[in-house]
């Protein structure tokens, strides 16, 4: 779900705790905007204050560009591309501005157009921008100046969001007191590597959840071998995962955090672990990602994972997940939001659990970040209306109000993982999971809830009730399942996340800092590095080119790395 390029992650990112606004609402749509912003708001001689959601009087047009993945929602029309998404014909009515994209791509394609638009100087008005380009595009002076458009027109809302940790985030994405971007910061803890895993192939051969890795193997031994689907065909194998190793899902983070091994954060970003008190590592060269190779090599050679993993992007192994071909898959608490709903409706016996990761003697612990801001909205230097972009976040929080609840149904073809920008509340999903299992409990109706969280919530409600009720009169049993075992089930996707924070089954990624000059100008190359690196070696290589790796990594720039961090970290409050 959410990555940078489609929140996926924060997708997936990220990504996903605002899936809701567009998952769950249901009702009429024949009904208007209860608000009437006033006719102007950016004339700048104004007696008013500007209206967070003002009308422009003439229209106001802010082109986007975008890498996207299929609608996350069943119900959405098909056919529908992200141009048509109605969010955007929405905001066009109620705010006057309009939406172009210069260009849309799969996600999968995005990095690469992407990085030749920057190459070019071919930019949006709206950049949707990783940590790496964001300094990239920062030391190139092409980002404008926010400061004022977010003094003058955030709404009161969005300055609460952004306000909720002291403004730490927001000073990261600021320079000599300008404020150069907006960042959509979480939970850390929505980073949490848990273990997805077939209940109903585990009761069919008579196993239990896999708490150790060596149990882990033998689980994933007989879903390559054992018939787990019981079809009478060798048709499975054991734990997903995608050509990108570190990426935003399907992928081998939490595998590697079981034999105690902390390389990366996904998205291509390393990972730094300290070393005593005053010192910072790198997690990706360090002799427990060797064993954790190794281990994986001989899943390869075993059939645990699948033999064409080098070719598969996410959307493959989506296919497979969704199709029943692989039982096990490390990954975040939205899983079941996508793509585990979709095999639920696909095979009625399908039936997934959360565990924690396993360890080497036991549970695990996941790597964590000390800051979740992946993603940062700034604007082009060159676009005459920045304050159009502050607006566009205050539209998306906004319509979180249960005035708005009616108007937003997916069947309408309101895409949210679509929409961009899109801010949200960082604690969005503990109120999710707080406000749902308190109603729940209580045996409500309804949410009481009165704030912009209230669709968000109050969609969950609806879905939990309907899916606990086994009432599918208005969605699935796979989409009802997805947001009650994501959000709100004590033993689903946050449930077992509160449980790890709780216990302290963590590990911090240390580093939270923008990239260092030498990550921006190598940091590419060496993940390249790594990347081939570590599939020769799954693939059938000596596990002798990973001490050849590290001897690259490092005077290819890690050891510059290695200097600028522990530079950054001896001036942070220890």
């Amino acid at each position: 779900m959410k990555k940078y390029r489609t929140m996926k992650w924060v997708l997936a990112s990220s990504l996903l705790l605002s899936v809701v606004a567009a998952c769950s609402n249901q009702g009429s749509n024949n009904a208007e905007p209860s608000t009437a912003p006033p006719p102007s708001d950016n004339a700048g001689n104004e007696a008013t204050a500007p209206d967070p959601l003002g009308k422009y009087p003439e229209t106001v047009t802010v082109s986007q560009v975008i890498g996207y993945n299929p609608p996350e929602d069943p119900r959405i029309p098909k056919g529908i591309t992200p141009d048509k998404n109605a969010y955007l014909k929405d905001l066009k009515e109620m705010m006057n501005i309009d939406v172009k994209f210069k260009w849309m791509v799969p996600s999968n394609q995005y990095e690469q157009k992407f990085s030749l638009a920057m190459a070019s100087g071919d930019l949006p008005d709206l950049l949707e921008l990783d940590p790496k380009n964001f300094e990239k595009l920062k030391q190139q002076d092409m980002l404008a100046d926010l400061t004022e458009a977010y003094e003058q027109y955030a709404s009161p809302a969005l300055k609460k969001y952004m306000g909720s940790d002291g403004g730490f985030t927001m000073k990261t994405f600021s320079s000599d007191g300008k404020q150069l971007g907006i960042p959509v910061f979480e939970d850390p803890f929505l980073s949490t590597q848990l273990l997805w895993i077939r209940k109903d192939w585990l009761d069919n051969l008579n196993l239990q959840a896999p708490k150790s890795m060596d149990e882990l193997e033998k689980v994933a031994e007989a879903f390559v071998n054992n018939d787990p689907d019981q079809n009478g065909t060798a048709d499975t194998y054991g734990v997903a995962l995608q050509k990108t190793l570190f990426f935003w899902g399907f992928d081998v983070r939490g595998f590697f955090n079981g034999f105690g091994a902390y390389p990366s954060v996904g998205d291509a970003q390393s990972a730094w672990i300290k070393e005593g008190e005053g010192k910072l590592i790198p997690g990706l060269i360090q002799p427990e990602v060797k064993t954790a190779l190794g281990k994986l090599q001989s899943w390869y050679q075993k059939g645990i994972i699948n033999k064409e993993f080098a070719l598969k992007d996410e959307n493959k192994v989506v296919e497979d997940i969704t199709s029943g071909k692989v039982g096990i898959s490390y990954g975040e608490w939205w899983y079941p939001n996508w793509p585990l709903n979709m095999n639920v409706d696909k095979d009625p016996k399908a039936e997934w659990i959360a565990v924690q990761i396993p360890g080497l003697d036991g549970p695990g612990k996941s790597l964590v970040p000390k800051i979740r801001a992946g993603k940062i909205y700034a604007v082009n230097k060159e676009f005459k209306h920045p304050e159009a972009i502050i607006k566009m976040m205050n539209y998306y929080i906004e319509i979180g109000y249960k005035k708005y609840m009616d108007l937003k149904k997916p069947e309408d073809g309101f895409v949210y993982n679509w929409y961009n920008p899109r801010v949200y509340n960082p604690a969005q999903i503990e109120t999710v999971y707080t406000e749902v299992n308190k109603a729940l409990d209580a045996n409500q109706t309804e949410i009481t809830l009165d704030d912009e969280n209230y669709t968000n919530v109050a969609g969950v409600f609806k879905a939990s009730k309907d899916f606990l009720a086994g009432n599918t009169e208005t969605a699935t049993k796979g989409v009802n399942w997805g947001q009650y075992y994501s959000r709100v089930a004590k033993e689903g996707g946050w449930g077992l996340t509160r449980s790890v924070k709780e216990s302290q089954a963590f590990v911090n990624n240390e580093f939270y800092g923008l990239p260092t000059s030498t990550q921006v100008e190598k940091g590419g190359q060496l993940d390249k590095l790594m990347q081939e690196s570590f599939t020769k070696i799954i693939m059938g290589e000596s596990l002798d080119e990973f001490d050849k790796f590290v001897a690259s990594w490092k005077t290819l720039g890690g050891d510059d790395i290695t200097k600028e961090v522990n530079e950054w970290f001896s001036k942070q409050p220890k």
